[in-house]
């Protein structure tokens, strides 16, 4: 007589084991550089699925109005943060952020781990012939096997009808990474709206990162990106796009720290 198969236990929730930096409605890993790609490549290794976030200015400005994104957010598996502002805040609060951690400056160094590790990449977003063009980069120059990439039309109420025929091209081709290049907010949303049904990939939004690899945007050189003036640089080149981002919406950055200051001051005073 057979018997009956043991019941498999409960996969443990993924977690980074690291404290996080509340600020504004978002919380933020502590991680340095090399401890975020340890730990996405962990995640990505565990095959429990999830997603990473690199937070910035703007995203933290974003996340006091707009509640897909704040939600979004609240339920990414890892938080990076990627913006200096946000590293020197940190340092006069609980938690300190040790480094800015970029998205696009994560993208190489997991293709190396990912061609190490025998991982399947998909690539997704930015404008026609970009994600193509950088998956024929990586996978000649790291070995990376990119096994997809598409630049589809995406919007937030698209609903199944957009978004399933999307997801069945990635899940075909059961990549273990997939990189999300769509410009914020729209891809920390859409993936936050697709995650539960992609399966054990990790999805990571990269904003430009595509673009900087194919040499379709410029990026600022490193001196402007350490001293915290990328997001100057990037307004510079493109004026037209990024004035009302930068210059008006991140302007409530600041009240944003004052309130967290603020609230802090007085959560110590009634102790």
């Amino acid at each position: 007589m057979s018997s009956a198969a043991a019941p498999v236990p409960p996969q443990t929730p993924f977690t980074t084991g690291r404290a996080r930096l509340n600020i504004g409605q978002l919380a933020i890993d502590q991680l340095t550089f090399d401890e975020a790609i340890t730990e996405i490549g962990r995640l990505v290794d565990s095959r429990q699925g999830g997603y990473v976030f690199t937070a910035n200015v703007d995203h933290v400005v974003l996340a006091e109005d707009n509640a897909q994104f704040r939600e979004a957010y609240s339920r990414a598996t890892i938080s990076v943060v990627d913006g200096m502002p946000i590293v020197w805040a940190s340092r006069a609060m609980d938690v300190p952020l040790p480094e800015r951690i970029a998205g696009s400056d994560l993208i190489l160094p997991l293709m190396k781990l990912g061609a190490e590790r025998k991982w399947r990449v998909f690539l997704l977003g930015a404008g026609p012939g970009v994600a193509e063009k950088v998956g024929r980069i990586v996978g000649e120059q790291y070995g990376v096997e990119v096994v997809g990439w598409d630049s589809p039309m995406v919007r937030l109420d698209g609903g199944d009808a957009q978004n399933d025929p999307i997801v069945a091209k990635i899940r075909e081709k059961d990549p273990h990474l997939l990189l999300v290049a769509l410009g914020s907010p729209k891809q920390e949303v859409w993936i936050s709206q697709v995650a539960s049904k992609l399966g054990p990939t990790v999805a990571i939004g990269i904003g430009a990162g595509l673009d900087f690899i194919a040499g379709t945007a410029k990026r600022a050189p490193v001196w402007i990106s350490r001293a915290g003036f990328e997001w100057l640089y990037r307004l510079v080149n493109e004026p037209k796009r990024l004035w009302r981002r930068y210059i008006l919406n991140d302007s409530r950055f600041a009240t944003i720290l004052l309130r967290e200051f603020w609230q802090r001051t007085g959560a110590q005073k009634s102790e």
